[in-house]
């Protein structure tokens, strides 16, 4: 049974889970790139490439641009950066969590 994302950022996260789909994301990172352009480095199948865009973009991590008969994808960089802030966010709740156990075991460990 497929698992539904509802959330936004749900989406991004599912998106990003996959190895293929983060390469694809790091190529479309040095510029848009047609279907054929992103086969080629990943020995995909148009099919199979196809299916990876598909969810990349139902997670809005990237467009589909129009020039002539092509339809080139480009990295969306904002909704990108909504994963690196959500990330940060909770890795500065961790380091504040450690600051403050760093803080108590300072103070059990001096001297009385």
């Amino acid at each position: 049974m497929a698992t539904t994302y509802r959330d936004p950022l749900d989406l991004k996260f599912a998106a990003l889970a996959d190895p293929t789909r983060r390469a694809i994301l790091a190529r479309l990172a040095l510029g848009e790139a047609t279907v054929s352009e992103l086969i080629k480095p990943f020995r995909l199948s148009q099919p199979a490439i196809s299916k990876h865009l598909k969810v990349l973009e139902t997670a809005g991590l990237i467009e589909s641009g129009q020039a002539a008969q092509s339809r080139p994808r480009r990295l969306n960089v904002a909704a990108l950066k909504e994963t690196t802030d959500w990330s940060d966010q909770v890795g500065r709740l961790w380091e504040d969590s450690f600051d403050r156990l760093d803080t108590l075991l300072d103070e059990i460990q001096r001297p009385a």
